[in-house]
């Protein structure tokens, strides 16, 4: 089975009880559960709570505690409200009786109202762009043992614009564009879409964060805090996204990151900011 293939396996949740699914997860022994992997399987379940007919229009989430990849993920849903218009649930997410992750997510019926959005960047296309998995197989004789995961093909296929600097960081704006893909064919369901450009919107944050600090992967603590996200319009993840990504601030210890999800018409499609943990590791001695 292919990648992207098992993404969708991975993504979709086995109901156990009224509001309560188990997830279960990519077997990487050894390895903390990708953030985005929880992220998608919480929207998952509250999406499966809900009227077809309301579609998620923003999600807040917390990661508590590192998930072990060894174990399955259980998901319990609170109905919190169904108005007339917008549709509220929590979820918690939860291995071996605690919680590691909490997520509240907002469904809308779709309704008419004001339009307008900012510009997309003006960068190049992705046709003529590398993928990062690309990039790193031609530099993989010089890619250290701790990176090697760069290695591994996703479901997700990422062409950065700028010139990646993971191999000899480079001090520069914290800023950086990157095309994305999800690596298959989608039905048309919206809602099958969202919840893997969720799982796609956790990747690259933190590492612009990293831009102006001119240190390595090896040198700090990464960890996302907490994660949020706005769906403006309608699009395909199956379909060429721009990520366009900024972090505004660091300091204490954490990363802020805001980036701008836009399709190749231009349209802004989604939003989404995280804080996360960015610590220099101790010098060991």
């Amino acid at each position: 089975m292919n990648t992207a293939n098992k993404l969708i396996e991975i993504l979709t949740l086995e109901k156990i009880d009224e509001n309560l699914y188990r997830g279960h997860q990519m077997q990487e022994a050894g390895k903390r559960v990708f953030g985005g992997q929880v992220l998608a399987q919480a929207i998952e379940a509250a999406t499966d709570t809900v009227d077809s007919d309301r579609h998620m229009h923003s999600c807040h989430a917390y990661f508590i505690l590192p998930g072990d990849t060894s174990l399955p993920i259980i998901y319990s849903v609170d109905i919190t409200r169904d108005g007339g218009s917008f549709s509220t649930r929590r979820v918690k997410a939860i291995q071996n009786g605690a919680d590691i992750f909490v997520l509240a997510a907002s469904f809308q019926l779709t309704q008419a109202g004001l339009d307008h959005q900012i510009e997309m960047p003006k960068v190049p296309m992705p046709e003529g762009l590398a993928s990062d998995y690309e990039i790193a197989k031609k530099f993989s004789s010089l890619i250290p043992e701790y990176m090697h995961r760069m290695l591994i093909e996703k479901p997700i296929e990422f062409k950065p614009v700028e010139i990646p600097d993971f191999l000899i960081p480079i001090k520069s704006e914290p800023r950086q564009n990157i095309w994305m893909r999800y690596k298959g064919d989608l039905p048309n369901d919206p809602r099958v879409h969202k919840k893997i450009l969720a799982y796609a919107s956790d990747y690259n944050l933190l590492i612009t964060a990293l831009r102006p600090h001119e240190v390595t992967l090896e040198e700090v603590q990464l960890a996302s805090l907490d994660h949020a996200m706005w769906f403006h319009r309608d699009f395909r993840i199956d379909e060429w996204l721009l990520y366009a990504l900024e972090s505004p601030s660091s300091s204490n210890a954490r990363g802020f990151t805001r980036g701008n999800i836009f399709d190749m018409s231009g349209n802004l499609v989604a939003s989404v900011v995280q804080e996360g943990l960015l610590r220099k590791k101790k010098n060991k001695k």
